[in-house]
């Protein structure tokens, strides 16, 4: 039978925030709401879900004297996609 689909990646923003990550590893804020086309509010609401989950590790700090986000994918971020590939793969066979 069919395995249920991780419900924090099947939304559309999470998902396209964990996409992302896996092709680049990291990447900072505003090139994932650029990536994304999503508000500065959404893409904040939506990573700190991700991080919750620790599917991603946010380090804030100063870059040329601006605040600076930087997003990375974990180990459980990597593992939860794949798990989320394989499941979706069963409902196209």
């Amino acid at each position: 039978m069919f395995e249920d689909l991780n419900p924090l990646l099947h939304s559309q923003l999470r998902l396209a925030i964990i996409s992302y990550l896996i092709s680049n590893g990291a990447a900072d804020f505003n090139e994932l709401k650029e990536v994304t086309k999503a508000t500065s509010g959404n893409i904040s609401v939506q990573l700190k879900k991700l991080e919750k989950e620790k599917y991603i590790t946010i380090t804030k700090g100063f870059l040329n004297n601006y605040q600076h986000t930087s997003v990375e994918i974990t180990k459980n971020g990597i593992d939860a996609f794949e798990e989320y590939v394989k499941a979706l793969k069963k409902y196209l066979q």
